[in-house]
């Protein structure tokens, strides 16, 4: 399908422009707790939701990176940004990536939080089945959301974010991301790349961990760095949004 404008909401007014992509289980509000913290002086933030999700739920696709990739390149073009740098969470982080390989010489710079490699992430049998039983079942969505963030949250916000993410995916489009996120190998095409990237870790998530961001991001990328939220596990942006901000916008004034 041809790209489309994604729905997005713009913060800020600032000369270094930075499209934000939200990872598997949220939307574009993923983001609430961290935008009132943003230096709107310094950079213009736009928040865009996937196909299948938020404002775009009733907007289909096949559901790929590459289709993600053409909407956020269609939307840089409407916002009239040659050039932006690329902040992802989860799946947006892989997300992302394409985006770079897509767009040659507009990226300045990416920042990946708890971010998928373009290698995809292996499963065994009976991790596979969990997450690709999430699509139907709740109770997979919040065992996924405990395991990678420690099991150590309230079930009150395991609750919320279980509901925000019924709330805000069609069926179709979630465990059709799965797949994206999950199954999409481009890292031949990103090793070697000089983009500036940073990435965060959470100290309390099992599976995106700082050893496999080690293993696959500071093997590629030739200019990387790593850093490690000990307070946090797999959602950073609820986790430590203010730490989160801070070490964002350090990287990306840089």
């Amino acid at each position: 399908m041809a790209p489309v404008v994604l729905p997005h909401d713009v913060t800020g007014s600032g000369p270094h422009h930075v499209i934000v992509l939200h990872g598997w289980f949220g939307d574009r509000t993923s983001f609430r707790k961290v935008r009132p913290y943003l230096n709107g002086d310094a950079f213009s933030y736009a928040f865009p939701d996937y196909r299948g999700y938020g404002e775009a739920r009733d907007l289909t696709g096949d559901y790929s990176l590459a289709e993600i990739s053409g909407d956020v390149i269609a939307l840089a073009d409407k916002l009239g940004w040659e050039t932006f740098s690329l902040v992802g969470h989860s799946m947006g982080g892989t997300a992302m990536q394409r985006v770079m390989v897509d767009a040659p010489g507009r990226v300045r710079r990416l920042v990946g939080v708890s971010p998928v490699p373009a290698s995809g992430v292996p499963f065994d049998e009976q991790s596979w089945a969990l997450f690709s039983g999430a699509a139907e079942e709740p109770g997979n969505r919040r065992a996924i959301i405990d395991l990678t963030t420690g099991n150590r949250l309230p079930g009150a916000w395991l609750d919320e974010m279980v509901a925000g993410s019924l709330a805000n995916a069609t069926v179709t489009a979630f465990r059709a991301y799965l797949d994206a996120w999950a199954k999409t190998d481009f890292h031949d095409e990103v090793t070697g790349s000089a983009t500036p990237v940073l990435v965060i870790a959470g100290e309390h998530d099992p599976a995106l961990s700082a050893d496999v961001m080690r293993g696959t991001w500071l093997q590629w990328y030739t200019d990387a760095e790593l850093l490690t939220f000990a307070d946090a596990g797999h959602y950073a942006t609820d986790e430590t949004p203010l730490a989160l901000v801070s070490a964002i916008e350090r990287f990306l004034a840089a």
